[in-house]
């Protein structure tokens, strides 16, 4: 198999994987178990980061902290309604229109409940007030999480019954989680963080199979609750060795920012939640041209990363960012097949010359 047609496949496998912010449980283990082959050493910390240490060439140099996060964009329940139906508030930033209408399973306390994003019968006039005001020819208001629940046909009674309450998340079907291919992309939910994963472990694959090491000890850490603060990621920062925190994560492919949906990774110098340090970004730059790429350089808004993150609240003296060109960030993504191999050639030529 070669090394694109092994991170698309893993790739899928990460996709397949529920995962939503506080239950990384079922990404954690894949995870794991590819860290366990390529890493001097694996754990799980306190903060349900999955750690994977790649020894370096020299024990003395600067350590480098990489992290990936594995949440994914998910629901979780405000209250159980009456009639059974589920009041849902977003664990990260989207809308309905993110997800539309359709299956999602319900991670209930023993096990999956199956259930419908919906937003009800649209054959309604202003007697459904809050179906009619989503209509462009009623209210005309954006729909947001009030104006939507998810259907499960069953009672308040059964759902309590099932473990289903205040707190229990809720995520796309599987069923809706496998891939379509769109000429030279790949379109999925998630992409948004699975793709990084899969680059940061196929950097790993790249240094094994050619024999080398990182010229410093590198942590690949799979950080925890990303998507509403950067949770995983701050613990991560704080409590491992290293000074340089580098996040790999999607990144826009808009015109707003200059960036395309090409083969070539993105080397980021700042977002909404800090700046990335110029010697990170100018060394990532570098590898890359090195390696006859040519990546894109992008300054983010609206945007912020386990590392700016973590730099934020003075868990780490340095970061940067490397990101997979995606469009539709936050719903049904796309990436170029080809960004994920070259992503993770950057990856680790920065890892093996990082200065």
């Amino acid at each position: 198999m070669s090394a694109d047609d092994h991170l698309v496949s893993l790739l899928q496998e990460l996709v397949y994987a529920r995962g939503p912010s506080g239950q990384e449980d079922e990404v954690r283990a894949v995870c794991e178990q590819e860290l366990q082959s390529l890493c001097d050493e694996t754990r799980v910390d306190a903060a349900g980061n999955v750690v994977g240490l790649l020894k370096g060439a020299s024990p003395d140099a600067p350590v480098i902290r990489v992290m990936a996060h594995l949440d994914e964009l998910a629901l979780v329940v405000k209250r159980v309604n009456e009639d059974g139906t589920l009041r849902v508030n977003p664990l990260g930033g989207i809308y309905p229109a993110n997800y539309g209408q359709g299956p999602v399973e319900i991670l209930a306390d023993d096990g999956i409940v199956p259930g419908v994003l919906s937003v009800g019968p649209q054959h309604t006039t202003a007697d459904s007030a809050r179906i009619w005001e989503t209509k462009a020819r009623g209210g005309n208001v954006a729909m947001d999480w009030k104006h939507v629940y998810v259907f499960t046909r069953m009672t308040a009674a059964q759902l309590k019954e099932a473990g289903i309450h205040a707190g229990t998340r809720v995520v796309i079907a599987q069923s809706r989680r496998a891939f379509w291919e769109i000429e030279d992309c790949i379109g999925g939910y998630f992409m948004d963080n699975r793709a990084a994963i899969a680059i940061a472990i196929g950097a790993a694959v790249s240094m094994r199979d050619r024999g080398v090491r990182p010229a410093c000890d590198a942590y690949l850490v799979m950080t925890t609750s990303e998507e509403i603060g950067g949770h995983g990621a701050a613990y991560a920062a704080r409590s491992l060795p290293g000074e340089v925190s580098l996040a790999v994560d999607s990144g826009p492919a808009c015109e707003e920012y200059g960036v395309a949906l090409s083969d070539e990774p993105i080397v980021v110098y700042g977002d909404g939640g800090g700046l990335y340090d110029k010697a990170v970004a100018d060394r990532l730059l570098a590898c890359g041209r090195a390696l006859d790429m040519d990546p894109q350089c992008a300054y983010w808004q609206s945007y912020a990363s386990d590392a700016t993150m973590a730099k934020s609240v003075g868990q780490t003296p340095q970061a940067g960012l490397l990101c997979i060109p995606t469009e539709n960030t936050h719903g049904f993504e796309i990436i170029p097949r080809n960004s994920l191999v070259r992503c993770a050639a950057l990856l680790a030529a920065y890892l093996e010359k990082p200065e």
